[in-house]
């Protein structure tokens, strides 16, 4: 073949380590209806290879066979098309339907003719999203090879380049799985599942696990991340958890300080800082240099993300046990249970969800309604331990709990406070206007009020005080029943009545 003329030198092959390990050929198409176009490519191209990638060669010998090879094979790299086929204009035509209909911009086209002068060049070019346009007669073998490797290389770049974007759109679209967790756990699963696919990796099993060694110089283990058909995460090291062989593995790089490589497992060692070390144990070994450095860097990041969290929550659970704390010490005070503040806590967030309100509310009035009775601290012994009832005058100062309560709290920006501060105000207003201190009546009443008013007054009648003795369940029930629209929240009273069964049971586990 006269486009097939020898030239002087040759062209050497190179080496990419970026490229993806699973790549296990480069395709080429050559779409044109002489044969012998087809052996002579091949007989040139056949031991090329391409960043040490061979090729493998698709044959067409018509445009209806090109379309349905494109079709076939999306990931064609290069294809080697003749303008004129079963029509004149039969490459043009596949070229457009090659971009437009199959919507493939990534390979590279290169258009080959006998007759140049039937579709001139500068006509082709600008009107098809073509990569080259060639007659026959210029392809020595060496520009062959030449137009192969150029093109093939751009093909990979644009691989490239739309890999990276595809990752990008992953990391945009995951960003909101993990910026909406509500744990730690839960945030360190959603990263991990999205790592593992944004790098392809091919596993099954994953667990990131740290160790920390506190002030006091105790150690703990904790599972930060995991993914698995029969993970299950806990706040603790559970064997549970993890398999028994996995946890000795684990040990063992704990141990050596050093990360593993072997039978199948990856196991990287990282030593965030001075008191934790993290490791990320995986039952696939990573395909490359920039996976491994990826997977240290997760490591490291989500290590450290989790001890600023885990501190932030450390110190937020504490506030809210305190709170809890107070509660009691102010029922105490009164000579009253402090189980009855838990019990009220968990009441009423068990309601506000059986009503329908959020996560978020139910959590804060879990830890805001024990501060209900906060303003009993300025009320004197004298009236909070009477044994009998209280007379008018005890009565009013007693009353004045509510608002001296409000008072302490009013202040403060914490949502926590401000629920309170609203609850202690309110919870002895009445459904009808005949509460104190302001004689709200309906909806008025902040929710959280009337929550915890009918739940205070459930709580309270079952239990023991200086001046009664405990309720039974029947009589709690009428009680309620009789005070709906009159005390109570008519809706709320008829929730109660269906959570009555759940509140018997908290009661059972925190009795007085």
């Amino acid at each position: 073949m006269e486009f097939l003329k020898k030239a002087s030198k040759t062209v050497t092959s190179t080496t990419n380590n970026t490229l993806p390990q699973n790549l296990r050929s480069w395709k080429v198409a050559i779409i044109d209806d002489e044969r012998q176009v087809h052996a002579v490519t091949k007989l040139v191209l056949g031991n090329t290879r391409i960043d040490d990638i061979p090729l493998e060669f698709l044959s067409a010998y018509s445009a209806a066979e090109g379309l349905r090879l494109f079709q076939d094979h999306p990931d064609i790299a290069l294809a080697f098309v003749d303008v004129v086929m079963e029509q004149d204009d039969a490459g043009l035509r596949l070229i457009h339907q090659v971009r437009n209909e199959l919507d493939n911009h990534t390979t590279r086209i290169v258009l080959r003719t006998g007759q140049p002068g039937s579709s001139p060049e500068e006509t082709v070019i600008r009107t098809y999203d073509i990569n080259d346009y060639k007659s026959k007669t210029e392809l020595t073998d060496t520009k062959l090879k030449t137009c192969a490797y150029s093109c093939i290389r751009s093909y990979r770049d644009i691989v490239t380049i739309e890999a990276s974007q595809r990752g990008m759109r992953k990391v945009i679209d995951a960003s909101d799985s993990v910026l909406l967790s509500q744990t730690l756990h839960q945030f360190g699963n959603a990263v991990l599942e999205h790592m593992i696919q944004l790098l392809g990796l091919d596993t099954t099993e994953m667990y990131l696990i740290s160790r920390h060694q506190d002030l006091y110089g105790d150690m703990e283990m904790k599972l930060l991340a995991a993914t698995g058909a029969t993970v299950q995460l806990h706040n603790d090291w559970d064997t549970s958890i993890v398999p028994q062989q996995v946890q000795r593995q684990i040990l063992r790089v704990l141990e050596t300080k050093t990360s593993y490589h072997g039978d199948g497992v990856f196991i990287g060692y990282y030593n965030t800082d001075p008191r934790t070390e993290s490791v990320l144990y995986t039952n696939r070994n990573p395909e490359s240099a920039v996976q491994e450095d990826i997977l240290k860097l997760f490591a490291a990041n989500i290590t450290l993300i989790f001890q600023n969290l885990a501190a932030r929550e450390n110190i937020q659970e504490t506030q809210k046990e305190l709170l809890l704390i107070l509660g009691d010490a102010i029922e105490q005070r009164s000579k009253e249970t402090g189980a009855h503040v838990r019990r009220v806590a968990l009441m009423c967030e068990m309601m506000a969800l059986r009503i329908g309100m959020s996560h978020e509310y139910a959590e804060t009035l879990r830890y805001a309604s024990p501060l209900h009775d906060v303003g009993k601290i300025g009320i004197p012994e004298s009236i909070l331990h009477k044994p009998g009832r209280l007379d008018p005058d005890e009565w009013e100062v007693m009353k004045t709990h509510t608002t001296i309560g409000y008072e302490l709290l009013k202040n403060s920006n914490q949502i926590i406070a401000k629920m309170g501060a609203r609850i202690a105000h309110t919870h002895h207003e009445h459904w009808d206007g005949k509460g104190y201190p302001q004689g709200l009546a309906g909806e008025a009443i902040p929710l959280e009020g009337r929550i915890v008013a009918i739940i205070d007054v459930i709580d309270a009648l079952g239990s023991a005080r200086s001046y009664k003795r405990p309720w039974n369940e029947a009589d709690i029930r009428t009680y309620i029943r009789e005070r709906r629209g009159l005390q109570f929240d008519p809706q709320l009273v008829d929730t109660a009545l269906e959570l009555f069964d759940s509140f018997k049971i908290i009661r059972r586990k925190y009795p007085d």
